[in-house]
């Protein structure tokens, strides 16, 4: 039986602004298992990453959760060996509380999508991983003979000489060349792509339980996004850690997701297997996307296919299906006055979609 680690029911988060009410997530419902990767796909300003942002109480000012919870399945350690499960209310947590504190960076890491406005220009990339050791990673104070000694045993902070050599190592894992000199490196003195891989670092350097990558590979060439991928699926065979991967690019996802969730306009349109979502989109928007997609290797004089019209505006948005002014399948009559519900279209598919109503 798969093993929850978070549970999103009804999530609406809100901005609320001069000009009116922008719906940034609207009534989502997602699930990630232990040890599961879930892609997060859709055009910009559809919601994803501040989807991402609500798990960690991350969601900036005038934003605000309107209704939903977020419950985590935590894994709360007692010693070195001893567990006991709880789960916590991440809507319900103070955001500059002690316990969300905890949690952010320490249980759930993020790869945040801008590394140049994300790492703080007057540290080094050591002294940025450092930190997260320092706050989040715990070793053992000594070792004994007995069992009982040793699962109960104190714990204590790492010493900066051991949080310098793992520094060193994740810069190494990651593909930083020369990672024993780029961990004393300014962030000024690091390219685009060795900046992004910093901020890769950082994320899996407490093996959190969970990791959110928004768009991780985006500044990366293909054969360091490639080494990115493979260290990612690593560290989740190894820790068992779920990833939430949010991504433009369909190669990437069909290659690290097992589930894809789609977005449009703050709400959650398809969800399906990855290969089922590939070979059998159910929804217009997720069947459009598919088809813009480049094939290798085929010619055709036809140019790419493109989704008509352009994203609403957030503070009128249409009535009925958000999507019906670009759709191909458009009823009159109906899709431009009846909302679709979210419903299951298939063995562990869902889409929002009156075609299926």
């Amino acid at each position: 039986m798969a093993e929850k680690l978070i549970e999103i029911t009804d999530l609406r988060v809100q901005f609320d602004v001069r000009a009116g009410i922008v719906k940034a997530v609207d009534g989502l419902d997602l699930t990630i298992n232990r040890g599961q990767t879930v892609g997060v796909i859709g055009e910009s300003g559809c919601g994803k990453s501040v989807t991402a942002r609500a798990i960690l109480q991350m969601v900036p000012k005038p934003g605000k959760v309107a209704t939903g919870s977020i419950l985590y399945h935590r894994k709360a350690k007692e010693g070195k060996k001893y567990e006991r499960d709880e789960v916590l209310e991440i809507t319900k947590l103070s955001s500059d509380g002690d316990v969300i504190r905890q949690i952010r960076g320490g249980e759930i890491g993020m790869i945040f999508q801008e590394p140049m406005s994300s790492l703080t220009p007057v540290y080094t990339a050591g002294t940025h991983i450092n930190e997260a050791l320092f706050l989040h990673r715990l070793i053992p104070l000594q070792k004994v003979g007995d069992q009982m000694a040793a699962e109960m045993m104190k714990y204590r902070s790492m010493t900066k000489e051991e949080a310098r050599n793992e520094a060193v190592e994740m810069l190494r894992r990651v593909g930083i060349p020369k990672p024993v000199e780029r961990v004393d490196s300014y962030p000024h003195q690091l390219s685009g792509g060795q900046r992004q891989r910093v901020m890769i670092a950082i994320a899996l350097s407490c093996r959190p339980e969970m990791l959110i990558a928004d768009e991780p590979t985006t500044a990366l060439d293909v054969s360091i996004e490639a080494q990115i991928l493979d260290v990612m699926r690593d560290m989740q065979k190894t820790y068992n850690m779920a990833i939430m991967f949010i991504t433009h690019n369909l190669g990437v996802i069909a290659e690290m997701a097992e589930e894809i969730v789609v977005m449009y306009m703050g709400k959650q349109v398809e969800r399906a297997k990855t290969v089922d979502l590939f070979y059998n989109p159910k929804h217009p928007y997720t069947q459009a996307l598919l088809k813009s997609i480049p094939h290798v290797g085929k010619r055709t004089n036809e140019r790419l296919a493109t989704i008509e019209g352009m994203v609403p505006d957030p503070f009128h948005l249409p009535n009925g299906c958000v999507f019906h002014p670009r759709c191909p399948k458009f009823m009159p009559g109906k899709c431009d006055k009846i909302a679709p519900t979210y419903q299951s279209v298939g063995e562990h598919h869902w889409a929002s979609c009156l075609l299926y109503e």
